[in-house]
């Protein structure tokens, strides 16, 4: 449900250029609590729509070289399209994004089973995670662009997690051209927290066709190896002479054949280098001219190609989304952490406030 503090419609916020807005929108109702939908524009005309069934991002219309907007993010026009299968259409993932090995794990030596929803692996918190919660939500003023914060609190014991963890997200559409995510969460008792941001990219705009040409460049040295079910053997591995070396600028599709895997493609982690909240990639559609910068302060990234996308999903304005028509970019900590004591810990604790930052600058060349 949305604050009262944010019922005014629209909201408009003075930008640094000329004015920038923020609209809601009833866009539904979910097991009785009403998801509305927020329409944030800054001052140079990018629009952001977010809801709150998910914290969701449904659409980023961003211009080209020639000043064209168009949406560079997969998704559905209405919220029947989330509320059935798909694969995370730009939501938020957790209590513990990526995947944890048949939802096993020790805490203080306490033995703790998570719902197992990818196989005999729980993956981006079950079930029924996070992408498939209806969030309060509260339109913020702020002085470098519109912005929308979503909380919701996760009781204890829901899918399997121990604790109860207040989250709330927050996304600002700069009028620097930025969508900044912020994240922060706080436990009650020791529990696992990984929250990621779950959104689709394609930025020769959504209907497209594949992202196989764009143009990646990760700053990752080493990269986590993975199994047949997904689950990271534990190594870090150079990317030295792998398909998994981004370190400079190539084609998503040159190497996405030799990465392997079933259905074929990228779902790996890349260990990011560095620390604190630095560039981790950069992404350019050749046609459009459109670039877009990832900053983070995490630890690991995780880029998927789209592997699973088959064609049998119809969304936006009737778009068909083929195997490869989007990729994800995916910060966290590195997946099923919490079984590799020596990786950075995906564990929160009384007293300590989880923080997430990524910050998604677009351009154009």
């Amino acid at each position: 449900m949305m604050r009262t503090d944010a019922l005014a419609l629209p909201i408009l916020l003075l930008g640094c250029q000329s004015m920038s807005s923020v609209e809601s929108a009833n866009w539904g109702v979910v097991e009785g609590e009403q998801v509305e939908l927020f329409t944030l524009q800054n001052s140079d005309g990018l629009i952001l729509k977010a809801t709150s069934y998910g914290a969701a991002i449904t659409e980023l219309h961003v211009p080209d070289r020639d000043g064209v907007l168009a949406d560079v993010v997969l998704g559905f026009d209405d919220l029947d399209g989330y509320l059935g299968e798909n694969p995370y259409f730009g939501c938020i993932a957790g209590r513990c994004a990526n995947r944890i090995a048949q939802g096993r794990f020790e805490l203080d030596g306490e033995s703790w089973q998570l719902s197992t929803n990818d196989d005999v692996n729980h993956l981006h918190g079950g079930e029924r995670g996070f992408d498939k919660r209806v969030w309060d939500a509260t339109v913020l003023e702020k002085d470098d662009g519109p912005a929308v914060r979503f909380e919701r609190v996760s009781p204890d014991g829901e899918e399997g997690y121990p604790g109860s963890l207040r989250v709330a997200v927050t996304y600002t559409l700069t009028n620097n051209n930025e969508l900044r995510t912020e994240i922060e969460a706080t436990t009650d008792v020791p529990t696992l927290c990984n929250i990621a941001q779950h959104t689709y990219w394609n930025l020769a705009g959504h209907e497209s066709g594949s992202v196989r040409d764009h143009l990646l460049e990760f700053r990752a040295q080493r990269y986590t190896p993975v199994g047949e079910t997904l689950i990271p053997t534990g190594s870090l591995s150079p990317v030295a002479g792998t398909p998994f070396d981004f370190r400079e600028p190539k084609p998503i599709g040159r190497d996405l054949a030799a990465a392997g895997g079933d259905p074929v493609g990228y779902d790996h982690n890349l260990v990011v280098d560095g620390a604190g909240l630095r560039l981790i990639c950069r992404v350019t559609e050749p046609g459009s001219g459109r670039t877009m910068e990832l900053y983070s302060d995490q630890p690991g990234c995780q880029f998927y190609s789209g592997n699973f996308l088959d064609g049998s999903i119809t969304g936006k304005g009737g778009a068909v989304y083929a195997q490869y028509q989007g990729f994800c970019l995916e910060t966290q900590v590195y997946p099923d952490a919490i079984h590799q004591p020596d990786w950075p810990s995906p564990v929160l604790r009384p007293g300590e406030t989880y923080r997430h930052v990524m910050i998604t600058r677009f351009g154009w060349e």
